[in-house]
């Protein structure tokens, strides 16, 4: 069996589950697919048939893009999310600089944001 064709979920952690539905809820606009009995461990649904499934474990510290949404306008839809209070980061590493939020590349441009449990996500417009 390959997975190749198989879909792919993200896992991310969340010290608030509670907390963590309202913003990838409500901010990010996410729906709740299914809550899981006994954990309260929740799976999201987000397009294409991707998901997220966030489950309940003290912070931890990633220091990485844990996640990326792929989108067709980018600067739309960081409007969009800012005015639902999503805070886009700004970086100035050796091969990643991002002016008001976005970083440009040869194949196309990505920003970055910091869900309420530390988690680093991503959205992304890349060139066909």
């Amino acid at each position: 069996m390959s997975l190749a064709n198989a879909p792919v979920c993200a896992v991310l952690p969340a010290e608030d589950i509670e907390r963590a539905k309202k913003f990838w809820t409500g901010k990010i606009g996410l729906s709740i697919e299914k809550q899981m009995p006994g954990t309260g461990d929740v799976l999201f649904s987000a397009g294409k048939g991707t998901k997220i499934y966030m489950y309940q474990r003290a912070r931890t510290k990633a220091e990485h893009t844990v996640a990326e949404f792929e989108v067709e306008n980018l600067e739309e839809t960081m409007k969009e999310l800012r005015v639902k209070g999503v805070k886009f980061e700004d970086y100035d590493f050796p091969g990643l600089k991002t002016v008001n939020g976005v970083a440009e590349y040869d194949g196309g441009k990505a920003a970055w944001f910091i869900d309420t449990e530390g988690n680093i996500v991503s959205i992304g417009e890349w060139k066909k």
